[in-house]
């Protein structure tokens, strides 16, 4: 006996079955009992028969969200009670035998959305406290679902284009990238600290002095940063580098992979429809965005109102720096990896402000959604980004020595890219929070509700990290 929740589940008329999931819904109809069991293939309706006497005074016991068992036959539903919104809505099961697994409380808000679609939204803090029970609405299953489909449609690309995926580590160094960094004491090297990577930035350059070429990764990133809707601490991204190739070429091999994973969205789930405002996407000149939309990330949607017309637009020729008035010195606009224009090299030593870099901004309907650049890969002119950006040389011995060293054995031209994919999948989603499209999101300050995280630990194990806490 097998399961058969599916759409072929017509073809097995007559067989006898054994399934097993959650109490969906009940409806009692003239003493039958009518169960919609859900498991995470769909629904699929059991009727229990007074005539099975045991069987039917068990069943008279259940309530939602209770975990069962049952055996039973596969009948056509009779007509007039075929129901044609779910694939198993031609048939139900006549229940022979029926276990109850495990009971269940009553959830603190209804898993049925078609019985909730007239109440308030539930709390976002409660949704996030019971998890485990919000991931069982339809539509926060079929978000993950979606989810591990386009990652699993980005490998496969990339493999196909000669991409290998490399994993990098989690506990690293911390350098300056932007933000804060989330820190990890050492417990055996007593005061010194491992950071958790903002991004594989370094590494995957080191991996091109390795000769890898083309690398690429779904790498877990984390930020200690306050957060909004479309920003958590730890989030997920599709890191992209290759060596010996241009601008364009990383460009073009990206708005494929997009191009691409919209086109299979439909296929995914036949409720999304999407548009793309731009095919090939528009490449916009930094300078022109600012002067003609006033910002960097632009939303060129026709309809601004309209979260399934999709509007991805290039932003390029970025300047290399911006001012930093409060500490009198250069700020890099993308990062400090990022190359300069190659005709502007010598204006790095008399008007920085000048130089333009090869970096490149993707937005989306007016988000930022993923960003690169081609990377230095020469030694002198990164020591001297560094020092334009205020940092001495025991800084730069400390922080970058690796690094620079590593480009003295023959690095080559590289670049890449970094795309976002919480914040892509909530728009592709018409999500307002990328909560929406991660399983265990932490709240707005940064709390995991299930775990009640972050936590107070021992005195014992402060200890053995040779930390005190100040009170």
């Amino acid at each position: 006996m097998k399961r058969i929740l599916s759409a072929k589940t017509i073809e097995k008329s007559g067989e006898e079955v054994k399934l097993s999931g959650w109490v969906h819904n009940r409806r009692d109809h003239s003493k039958i009992i009518f169960i919609d069991l859900r498991d995470k293939s769909g629904l699929i309706q059991l009727v229990f028969l007074p005539a099975n006497k045991e069987c039917y005074e068990l069943a008279n016991s259940l309530r939602n969200e209770w975990v069962i068992e049952v055996i039973g036959q596969v009948n056509k539903r009779p007509k007039g009670m075929i129901n044609e919104k779910i694939p198993t809505g031609q048939v139900e099961i006549e229940v022979k035998e029926l276990k109850i697994l495990n009971k269940a409380k009553t959830p603190p808000f209804e898993i049925n959305e078609e019985q909730d679609k007239d109440k308030k939204e539930v709390n976002e803090e409660v949704r996030l406290k019971y998890r485990y029970l919000d991931l069982r609405r339809q539509k926060m299953r079929n978000n993950l679902v979606i989810r591990h489909k386009v990652i699993k449609l980005i490998r496969d690309f990339m493999d196909k284009k000669g991409f290998i995926e490399i994993e990098t580590p989690i506990l690293t160094k911390s350098t300056p990238e932007g933000a804060r960094d989330f820190l990890v004491p050492s417990r055996v090297h007593p005061g010194k600290f491992y950071a958790l990577p903002q991004a594989p930035q370094q590494l995957k350059q080191l991996l091109m002095v390795a000769g890898m070429e083309k690398y690429f990764q779904i790498a877990r990133c984390f930020r200690d940063e306050d957060l909004r809707g479309d920003r958590q601490p730890e989030f997920t991204q599709l890191d992209v580098e290759m060596s010996f190739i241009k601008q364009k070429n990383i460009l073009n091999l990206i708005e494929k992979l997009i191009i691409k994973i919209v086109k299979e969205l439909v296929s995914f789930d036949k409720n999304l429809s999407k548009k793309l405002t731009f095919n090939p996407f528009l490449r916009l000149d930094y300078q022109e965005a600012i002067k003609e939309y006033n910002t960097d990330k632009p939303d060129l949607r026709e309809n601004k109102k309209d979260p399934n017309e999709l509007a991805f637009v290039w932003v390029l020729n970025w300047p290399l720096f911006e001012w930093n008035s409060d500490e009198k010195r250069y700020d890099s606009c993308h990062h400090i990896f990022t190359a300069p224009k190659e005709k502007d090299l010598p204006l790095l030593d008399k008007e920085p402000l000048k130089v333009h870099s090869w970096q490149h901004d993707l937005v989306l309907n007016g988000n930022e959604v993923g960003g690169g650049s081609i990377r230095i890969h020469q030694a002198d002119i990164q020591e001297k980004i560094f020092k334009l950006v205020g940092l001495k040389d025991e800084e730069i011995k400390e922080k970058f020595g690796h690094l620079l060293r590593a480009f003295e054995y023959g690095a080559p031209p590289h670049g890449g890219i970094a795309l976002g994919l919480d914040r892509f999948l909530m728009t592709l989603l018409n999500e307002k929070s990328i909560r929406e499209v991660i399983a265990f999101p932490k709240t707005g300050d940064a709390q995991d509700l299930i775990m009640e995280a972050p936590n107070k630990v021992s005195p014992e194990q402060l200890k053995e990290l040779s930390i005190k806490i100040d009170s």
